[in-house]
Parts: structure tokens; C-alpha cells; sequence
């Protein structure tokens, strides 16, 4: 098993969808959000949601993420969607990413879904 990056091991979830966020800004992901669904979701503390402008380019931002967290020692949990690069899924625990192709994040709409969750500025 490996151990966390003591330089993540102290970091709080708000602050690892930063980090998440940051690593996919270097590889030109379009309209990031993060949302913060602590109060209204079981499962996760805060969404970060992004667009590619292709399959191909939504495939390379879940392929950048990971290996940027990677080198830092924080493994994704459970990975959906990368296939086909319409709607990636990365699960970070507490965090969880979603990479939508374009016209796929029109048709889920998860803000609207989440329409109560606050948006949290991206650093």
C-alpha cells in the first residue's frame, strides 16, 4: 500500500479539489466548477466538473489528473467512462471529478442538478 504525500496527507477535501482542479487547468479543461455538496450529499464533499472540447481531449485530462495525483501518491479510486471519454468519473473520496465531453455535460446537466450546491472559486 502506498502512503500519501505527506504534502497531501494533511490537506483538507476543499483543498484537494483545488489541487484536482489545478492539474486539470495545465491541460486546458473548459468551464470548471466546483461545487460544494457537503450538506446535500452523502457520498462526497465537493464535485469538480469540467468539459473537454473531444472524447480524445476528455480521455487526456483523466489520463493528466491521475498522473499528476499519481506522483504525489494519491491513487484514484474507481475510474468509469474512460473508454468511451463522453462522461469520465475519477473518485477521490471525498472529491470526485467528473470530465464531461461537451454535449454530454448539456444533456446530464449536474449543476442544475445540484442546482443547491454553492460553487466554490477556483484558485
Amino acid at each position: 500500500m502506498k502512503k500519501i504525500h505527506k504534502s497531501l496527507a494533511d490537506k483538507s477535501s476543499l483543498e484537494l479539489a483545488q489541487l484536482l482542479s489545478k492539474a486539470a487547468l495545465e491541460k486546458k479543461a473548459e468551464d470548471l466548477v466546483i461545487l460544494d455538496v457537503r450538506g446535500i450529499s452523502s457520498f462526497a464533499d465537493y464535485f469538480v466538473i469540467m468539459s473537454g472540447r473531444s472524447t480524445r481531449h476528455v480521455q487526456g485530462l483523466a489520463d493528466a489528473i491521475g498522473q499528476n495525483m499519481s506522483k504525489k501518491r494519491m491513487t484514484q479510486g474507481k475510474v468509469e467512462g474512460i473508454t468511451e471519454g463522453h462522461w469520465v468519473l475519477l473518485d477521490y473520496n471525498d472529491v470526485v471529478v467528473h470530465i464531461f465531453y461537451h454535449e454530454s455535460r448539456e444533456f446530464y446537466d449536474l449543476e442544475g442538478l445540484w442546482h443547491d450546491a454553492p460553487r466554490v472559486e477556483v484558485e
